[in-house]
């Protein structure tokens, strides 16, 4: 009964230890996001609320507190109220089989550093990613206005579209390790990450993930000179400070995914493995607000055609590449 109930209490640990760190980096990408766009177009991006603006979440988390909540005519309150959490919390839930690191030893006791070490790793994080387009779905049908819907038509499209090449590119990634558990996968990386031998399969999956959080010059579902934000135009408030939560938790998940999928996860010298896997899941986000400051907007039939005539042929060919010569070397 105590070993139940000490192992609980690790559990609730790594649950509030993982939800903490994942909601305050949330926060500091988006200030992180504003000073570099600052630096790419000559500005110093923001710099008055405490030192070097590091106040700055703070202060955009007390303001949409504070704002008055609209609920536009017509609009179906219930999934107007609900939807804007579906994303963030779909997305925290994934958390839940990213390892951080390697098992600590705390009293005795091996503690792994992971909440959960499914067997089906993969297949759980592709399943709740999956449950994110309801958000946009519903959460653009429910306003009772056209921009929104039109914005939410796109996003859809665009969501289950890449899904596909997103899916296929970690196929290689599973016959490879041999297991759909995220901890294996980073164990077979202990004397080479799999981005060197799958440098097609990441370049597919930065891009399909890059279009699944519709993230410059793939937010063809907000288009702000065209749809007004698209399908969270009529949400004020904290329901629009939930989406756009979800938005940023989804850049540092997807950058979790990428470190843990294709560098090597924790592996790394000289530092502790936690360092290493912050530093890796970091470059994903950064180039995603670089890509931000550079790339122009794609019209929807070239986002289409990027997909169904280049992404998914090329990850499917890489699949049988990867059979091939996994099937030569024995």
């Amino acid at each position: 009964m105590t070993l139940w109930l000490a192992g609980f209490a690790v559990l609730l640990v790594k649950l509030v230890l993982v939800l903490a760190v994942v909601m305050a980096g949330a926060a500091y990408l988006v200030l992180v996001e504003r000073k570099l766009l600052g630096r790419f177009q000559l500005r110093y991006g923001p710099n008055r609320v405490g030192p070097f603006g590091l106040l700055q979440p703070l202060a955009d988390g007390a303001k949409m507190l504070l704002k008055e909540d609209l609920v536009p005519a017509g609009a179906d309150k219930f999934l107007f109220f609900i939807i804007p959490a579906v994303l963030p919390m779909t997305t925290l839930l994934a958390f839940a089989v990213v390892p951080f690191g390697t098992e600590l030893t705390i009293m005795g006791q091996k503690v792994p550093m992971v909440i959960s070490d499914l067997d089906v790793g993969v297949l759980f994080v592709l399943a709740l990613s999956s449950v994110g387009v309801y958000s946009l779905a519903l959460g653009g049908w429910a306003s009772n206005s056209k921009y929104s819907l039109l914005g939410a038509v796109r996003g859809v499209g665009q969501m289950i579209s890449y899904e596909l090449p997103l899916g296929l590119t970690l196929v290689p990634v599973v016959m490879m390790a041999k297991s759909m558990s995220l901890v294996d996968i980073v164990n077979a990386q202990a004397s080479m990450p799999f981005i060197v031998y799958q440098p097609v399969a990441f370049i597919l999956f930065f891009v399909s993930a890059l279009a699944e959080i519709k993230r410059t010059p793939f937010d063809l579902a907000e288009a702000e000179n065209e749809l007004q934000a698209g399908y969270h135009m009529e949400y004020s408030g904290m329901r629009f400070a939930l989406f756009f939560l979800g938005e940023y938790v989804n850049m540092i998940f997807l950058g979790a995914l990428a470190a843990v999928f294709f560098m090597g996860g924790w592996s790394g010298p000289v530092l502790p493995p936690i360092v290493w896997m912050l530093i890796k899941t970091s470059i994903m986000p950064i180039l995603l607000i670089w890509i931000r400051a550079t790339l122009p907007r794609l019209r929807p039939d070239q986002l289409m055609r990027l997909c169904w005539v280049w992404l998914a042929p090329l990850a499917l060919v890489n699949i049988l590449a990867t059979g091939a010569v996994m099937l030569l070397a024995g």
